[in-house]
């Protein structure tokens, strides 16, 4: 065996791949493992600086309006009457209780000793749950895992409405973790879920699930504590006691509305649905019950399987189901259901987790479309969520032999790069269809993300953005002029003066930029599924290119240039003494023009078609539909002929970075099977691996 032959197998022995050209020792791996972690922490402290100063950033009157609640001038320490006299206070007694002792002396210092002791609290909560991930785990998981938990928890909707607002949520979930995971003794675990209880009542159910699980002691040591607490609060506040357990019963009603959007919770959502009495408690009891029972036995199933921080997501999502109102810093425990793995494929296992991470960081207006249709969807997001963890979500058992290694996604052999000196990212395409429920989720919020970023890359607010995207209007104008590529007005006189082509250029801009788009691919995810992954890859890359420009560059288009002369087709003639002109600034940024992604997605659309497609007048009808969108763009005066180039440059370098991560697209034909993806021997003769 040669030198070359020699160096090749020690690099597959290693972890690499023959070519590599280096060892990839155990030193070597351990120490991009290190990297990579240290990586995280730092993301992790810039997330936590990132919450500190969007905090103090807050109007004195908008910041820790809740904490001024309990401790203000007005709060609990200083209350003459009842705690519940103003309904602002929504704790337990025995949350009060433990307010009392602060003075006005401790306020001072207490907007800042609550922010940061909330970060140190999230931090403890992250150490905490990766600790607990039920083994096997890889000296990979293990390395990252703490730093990608409280990355999240700095990210997730209910820790920053906890450090805005002064919530004490974070508190109850990390006092059962530390009973289930850190301290030793039943009966210290039992007291530390029992002070949660005092807290939030919900977590008692955590006491079945002690019991059924073998910690009889913790159970019952769970039940004297919270009723000793709650005791000593009723001892030393009778009145407030009786109002928030009898007159209010156990907080209901205390605070904002139950059928508040906030509301989390099976009632709050009845009670959005318009239905209200009797009828509506009898079935909140009745569908609180079976979520409890269902919930409650696959918590101890999996807490018997070995994986009782799952159990204890599951249990915290029955909680958040079943408590008359769960508010927005208590729903935490649905995010520790990431723990459990779901899908026994390897493209289905990452649909869950990103789910999760998405419902419980995103607003739920990037999750769903603003349709009436979706509204009970749309708000009740983290509810059904919850509800899915509690009771539907099929999470595999430790035993299954798909816990540890899913089954694999089918790889085209890698086929070799054109030019040798570009490195490669992938070791061969993926052959095998997408999960279609990730990919439409993955979708919509980068569709979300794509207009929030494109309509904050103004140039700057009122007259200044409009005087810098003026001022680049007269850059493109000039350059246009020189190279004899003006030709803007001209086309759109000549369109406004014939109806019938204003008629349908105008109706071409505003209806095919999407529908082409979204057509071509899922007819590849149905068809063609690993040429789908090259072409959204491809669009998707182009697209985060276009953003870059958008920031970079405001440019107001030829319709919206004083002194052109371009008459607005499609919105209608423009009032240029209005700075806003008009309604259509506060939906869309009217000045991301450059480059044009209206173009930029056709040439995506005509460049996907000509290359799949078997028939030459397919190809054809590929390539008239980015003429027919150049035209329409330039003459409805939306864009320069330059904004063209600019969209053409973003697909071009989107389709290279796509052969960067993903290498070059095999020349085979793919077909699905009962079993898969059984791809079928291409022109080289010769079939991907």
């Amino acid at each position: 065996m040669g030198r070359e032959g020699r160096q090749g197998v020690a690099n597959v022995e290693h972890g690499g791949r023959p070519g590599d050209g280096f060892v990839r020792t155990p030193e070597t791996v351990r120490a991009r493992l290190h990297a990579l972690r240290a990586g995280l922490w730092a993301v992790a402290a810039i997330l936590a600086v990132r919450q500190v100063a969007a905090v103090l950033g807050t109007p004195r009157a908008d910041r820790l309006t809740d904490l001024e609640t309990w401790v203000g001038p007005n709060g609990v320490p200083h209350a003459k009457g009842s705690l519940y006299d103003s309904a602002r206070f929504t704790g337990t007694p025995f949350g009060g209780l433990v307010l009392k002792p602060l003075t006005r002396s401790a306020e001072q210092a207490l907007g800042w000793g609550w922010t940061f002791g909330t970060l140190l609290l999230v931090v403890a909560l992250g150490l905490i749950a990766a600790r607990a991930l039920p083994p096997p785990v890889s000296r990979r998981t293990a390395l990252l895992a703490a730093p990608v938990a409280v990355s999240l928890l700095m990210l997730s909707l209910p820790v920053r409405n906890a450090l805005r607002l002064g919530q004490t949520g974070i508190i109850p979930v990390l006092l059962v973790l530390l009973g289930c995971f850190v301290v030793r003794g039943e009966r210290t675990c039992g007291v530390l879920v029992g002070f949660a209880a005092a807290l939030q009542p919900t977590v008692l159910f955590f006491t079945p699930l002690l019991r059924f699980t073998g910690r009889r002691r913790a159970a019952a040591s769970t039940a004297v504590t919270f009723a000793a607490l709650t005791a000593l609060a009723w001892a030393a506040m009778p009145d407030d006691s009786r109002t928030y357990w009898v007159h209010h019963l156990a907080g209901v009603g205390l605070g904002r509305g139950a059928d508040d959007l906030a509301n989390q919770s099976l009632h709050g959502a009845l009670l959005r649905f318009g239905l209200t009495g009797p009828l509506e408690i009898g079935l909140f009891l009745a569908l609180g019950a079976a979520v409890a029972v269902a919930g409650l036995r696959r918590a101890v199933r999996y807490a018997r399987d070995g994986q009782l921080l799952l159990a204890v997501a599951v249990t915290g999502c029955v909680a958040v189901a079943v408590s008359p109102a769960t508010w927005q810093h208590q729903v935490l425990w649905v995010l520790l259901a990431l723990a459990g793995r779901v899908g026994r494929k390897a493209s289905d296992r990452p649909v869950w987790p990103v789910a999760v991470v998405l419902v419980m960081t995103l607003p739920a207006r990037m999750m769903l479309p603003d349709m009436p249709v979706l509204d009970p969807l749309r708000d009740n997001t983290v509810l059904i969520t919850a509800l899915a963890a509690a009771t539907l979500v099929p999470f595999l058992s430790r035993t299954s032999a798909s816990y540890r290694t899913p089954l694999p996604t089918g790889r085209a052999a890698p086929v070799p790069g054109r030019w040798k000196h570009v490195p490669l990212l992938s070791s061969g395409r993926v052959l095998t269809r997408p999960n279609l429920l990730l990919e439409l989720l993955l979708i919509r919020v980068g569709y979300s993300v794509y207009q929030q970023v494109r309509l904050a890359a103004t140039g700057g607010d009122g007259a200044g953005g409009r005087a810098t995207a003026e001022f680049h209007g007269d850059q493109v104008v000039a350059v246009e002029r020189f190279l004899r590529l003006d030709v803007e007005r001209w086309a759109n006189h000549a369109v406004v003066g014939t109806p019938f082509l204003r008629d349908f250029f105008d109706f071409y801009y505003e209806s095919f930029h999407f529908g082409v788009p979204l057509t071509v691919l899922a007819v590849l995810y149905v068809r063609r599924p690993a040429d789908f992954r090259w072409a959204r890859s491809a669009l998707g890359f182009a697209t985060l290119l276009a953003l870059v420009g958008f920031w970079l560059y405001p440019l107001a288009p030829p319709r919206l240039m004083p002194g052109l002369g371009i008459i607005d087709t499609v919105h209608g003639v423009q009032d240029f003494s209005k700075p806003d002109y008009g309604t259509l600034t506060a939906l869309t940024n009217q000045y991301a023009a450059m480059p044009s992604l209206h173009f930029g997605w056709s040439l995506w659309c005509g460049t996907v078609v000509v290359v799949l497609a078997p028939r030459w007048w397919m190809k054809a009808l590929g390539l008239l539909h980015p003429l027919l969108t150049l035209a329409a763009i330039v003459a409805t005066g939306n864009h320069w002929v330059l904004d063209a180039v600019g969209g053409a440059a973003v697909v071009a370098a989107g389709f290279a970075l796509t052969r960067l991560a993903q290498g070059p697209r095999p020349r085979t034909a793919v077909e699905p099977a009962a079993a898969g993806l059984r791809p079928q021997v291409g022109a080289g003769g010769r079939a991907p691996g």
